[in-house]
C-alpha cells in the first residue's frame, strides 16, 4: 500500500512538473491617450500570463502606476541606465528580450511607429524592438488622431513593419479624445488580450507553439 502511495505520488508530481508554463508577456506602452488603458491591458493579462511592462516616458504621462497590478513590474528608461556600472552587468532590453514569449505594445503612438519603421532606438521600448528576435511574436495596436493614422507616412510605417514580422491589431472609428470622430482608437484591452490569447492558442494545438 505504502508502495503504491509512493507511486502515485510521485507520478502527480512528474504531471505537475510536465505543466507547460505561462506564456511571458511583455507589455509596453508609448505616448499616446490610450495609455490610460495600461492598466486595464495588464490585469487583462497577468489572469492568463506572466506580465512584465515597459513605459516610455510620455506614456507616463498618461498611465496610473496604481492601477498596475502589484505583481507586474513596470520598466522605464531610467530602469535602462540604473542597471548597468560596468562590462559583464546585464543589459536591460536584452533581458527582457530573452525572457518574453511575446511582446505587445499598446497603445503603439505615431512618433513610435515612426522610430520602429525607421529602425531607431532611442529609448528601453525602441532597444527591446530593435533587440527582439522575430521568431518570437510581436503585436502593436495604434492610438492616433484619424489624420495622423490616415496621413501617407503612417501606410510606409505600416509596411515596413508588416515586412519584419510584426502583427497589427487595427485601431477602431470611435469619438477620439481629442474630439475628433474616425478612425484612429486604440483596440480595447479586452479585444487585445483575447487577439494575442488566441494565436497562442491556436499556435499550441498546431504544435508550432514554445509557450504554454
Amino acid at each position: 500500500m505504502a508502495y503504491s502511495e509512493a507511486t502515485n505520488a510521485e507520478s502527480e508530481s512528474i504531471q505537475m512538473n510536465a505543466a507547460p508554463r505561462r506564456p511571458r508577456i511583455l507589455l509596453a506602452a508609448s505616448g499616446s491617450v490610450a495609455a490610460i488603458k495600461f492598466g486595464n491591458l495588464c490585469h487583462c493579462f497577468s489572469e492568463w500570463a506572466e506580465v512584465r511592462a515597459v513605459a516610455t516616458k510620455p506614456s507616463l504621462h498618461f498611465i496610473d502606476r496604481a492601477s498596475i497590478p502589484k505583481d507586474v513590474i513596470l520598466y522605464t528608461d531610467e530602469d535602462e541606465w540604473s542597471s548597468w556600472n560596468k562590462i559583464g552587468d546585464s543589459v536591460l532590453h536584452i533581458e527582457l528580450r530573452r525572457w518574453a514569449d511575446i511582446m505587445v505594445i499598446a497603445p503603439l503612438s505615431a512618433n513610435t511607429l515612426g522610430k520602429i519603421a525607421g529602425g531607431l532606438c532611442d529609448n528601453l521600448l525602441t532597444c527591446v524592438v530593435r533587440a527582439w528576435d522575430y521568431d518570437k511574436p510581436l503585436f502593436v495596436a495604434p492610438a492616433m488622431n484619424t489624420f495622423m493614422w490616415t496621413n501617407p507616412f503612417t501606410e510606409r510605417h505600416l509596411m515596413s513593419i508588416d515586412e519584419l514580422g510584426i502583427s497589427l491589431i487595427p485601431p477602431v472609428t470611435k469619438r477620439l479624445a481629442c474630439g475628433d470622430y474616425g478612425n484612429g482608437a486604440m483596440a480595447e484591452p479586452s479585444l487585445i488580450y483575447q487577439t494575442v490569447r488566441l494565436f497562442c492558442e491556436s499556435r499550441n494545438q498546431s504544435g508550432d507553439g514554445r509557450v504554454g
